[in-house]
């Protein structure tokens, strides 16, 4: 078939591997513009969808808007049977998604009604679900409210955090979609309709989530560092009065009658810190001081000693 690609995280750059792998013409390939780095902001990094579709020698178009005309008319150019769409970061306008053919899919990376929305694997594991997985939709002019082509879940690990589940999911989107476009081309895809009064939302993350509140259970606040990494990641201020990133811990099993944010003990196992539910704790194995690279915990109080 002939796709046109919108993406632009790491996280689509398996689904355009994919298609490409599977034969597909893939006559271009949408990613958002790229962005200045470096501390004076003079160097523009290009997307990683950018840099896969540019190995493939596939153009790449990178509009600022996409409601103005520019890209509708690029779009039609092309000329796609069908516009696949995973993690682009911009919502389709109804003329551009009239436009193929054979219709708009989008790759989302939950099991959908659950976690519409821009941050899926991370509300997921923020909330303590058990299992994650992706869709293959139809598109339609509501967000992530189309219907289902395929679905596939995964059971999230008890220790994986956001990162390592965004590099599976991706994988599997990947693979997912393959088997969608050809049921696609075949002219036997699905519409499974989404039972909309259980959709839930997933939206953007801020830094205003990273603080922790130590009232919470421990099982809370460790789902809260491993959802949160790499970005805005899990802080608290208990330890310097500063903010402290917190990259990695564990719940223990430990009776304290210590109030929430107490620590209780301190060493080469890690930091136990109290927390809101009784016969539980959370040790503190890594973390991160402000103007510090990330340490262990027995490394950080070699400098920091913290009497108990």
């Amino acid at each position: 078939m002939r796709i046109v690609f919108m993406g632009t995280p790491a996280f689509a750059v398996p689904s355009l591997e994919a298609l490409v792998r599977g034969g597909h013409q893939v006559v271009g390939a949408f990613s958002q513009p790229d962005k200045p780095v470096g501390r004076h902001q003079n160097k523009l990094q290009p997307t990683p969808v950018k840099v896969c579709a540019q190995s493939h020698n596939i153009p790449v178009f990178q509009p600022e808007k996409l409601r103005d005309g520019t890209a509708l008319a690029i779009l039609r150019e092309l000329a796609p049977e069908l516009i696949v769409v995973a993690a682009y970061g911009r919502i389709l306008p109804d003329d551009i998604l009239a436009l193929p053919s054979k219709g708009c899919i989008n790759v989302h990376s939950s099991l959908l009604p659950k976690y519409r929305g821009s941050a899926p694997i991370n509300w997921a594991i923020l909330n303590g679900e058990a299992e994650s997985g992706v869709t293959i939709m139809h598109m339609a002019h509501d967000l992530d409210a189309g219907d289902i082509i395929l679905q596939r879940s995964t059971p999230i690990g008890e220790t994986e955090d956001a990162a390592a589940l965004y590099d599976r999911l991706a994988d599997m989107g990947g693979e997912l979609l393959v088997e969608a476009a050809a049921l696609i081309e075949a002219g036997t895809a699905p519409r499974i309709p989404q039972d909309h009064e259980k959709a839930t939302l997933a939206p953007m993350l801020s830094k205003a989530l990273s603080p922790v509140d130590w009232t919470r259970s421990a099982r809370e606040i460790y789902n809260q560092i491993r959802g949160l990494y790499p970005w805005p990641g899990a802080s608290t201020d208990i330890l310097t009065g500063e903010p402290v990133k917190l990259w990695g811990a564990q719940v223990v099993e430990k009776h304290t009658d210590a109030g929430p944010g107490a620590v209780i003990a301190a060493g080469k196992q890690g930091i136990d810190v109290a927390c809101g539910e009784f016969g539980h704790v959370l040790r503190i194995l890594e973390l991160q001081a402000p103007g510090k690279k990330r340490m262990s915990a027995a490394a950080y109080l070699a400098g920091h000693p913290i009497q108990v």
